[in-house]
């Protein structure tokens, strides 16, 4: 495995942090390939695995794409991985109707978050952007939502590591809220 050794899953997703400064290093295709693979096996609603992961690298489809969401430190990226969802393909809940896409979506997304800090890599989940233009800009058929914008890269030198996380007890109720 490159990157850091991680003894325990708590480590590594203590490690996991939103970079927003990233190196200009190139990332290695087998690195972006590892971390498709953990979010191909990321669970789903009854399997159905409504996701497609578009992986932007050239510059000109970088460039592109930055016009979905213009920020500077999200043009540092050297790659970027759009992950899109299905929601006709998504699995429904019959008692409501709820459609569970973006659910399943978001898990294989932290899939790839987790896998790229596993690798020594950084990244940041952008849902605030165009769709529109990001959908034109990759050519999505219509079934097809781009729902994150996950650029990926080595962080930049001197990138902030620390992070707020609310304590425990302020997130976990027992048995009842």
């Amino acid at each position: 495995m490159d990157g850091n050794n991680y003894s325990n899953f708590l480590s590594l997703a203590n490690t996991r942090r939103s970079v927003r400064a990233f190196a200009p290093m190139t990332v290695e295709r087998a690195k972006l390939e590892y971390m498709l693979e953990a979010a191909r096996l990321a669970p789903s609603a009854v399997n159905f695995q409504p996701w497609c992961f578009v992986v932007v690298r050239e510059p000109d489809q970088l460039k592109a794409l930055y016009e979905c969401y213009p920020r500077e430190w999200f043009a540092s990226a050297p790659a970027c991985i759009v992950v899109c969802g299905n929601h006709e393909a998504s699995w429904k809940r019959a008692s409501d109707g709820k459609d569970f896409c973006d659910v399943d979506v978001a898990i294989a997304t932290e899939h790839l978050a987790l896998a790229a800090a596993e690798q020594g890599l950084g990244s940041c989940w952008v849902c605030n952007f165009d769709t529109v233009r990001c959908r034109e800009v990759l050519n999505l058929p219509p079934s097809w939502e781009p729902v994150v914008l996950l650029p990926v890269g080595y962080p930049a030198e001197g990138t902030k590591t620390e992070r707020k996380r609310k304590p425990l007890n302020d997130v976990v109720k027992w048995e009842r809220f």
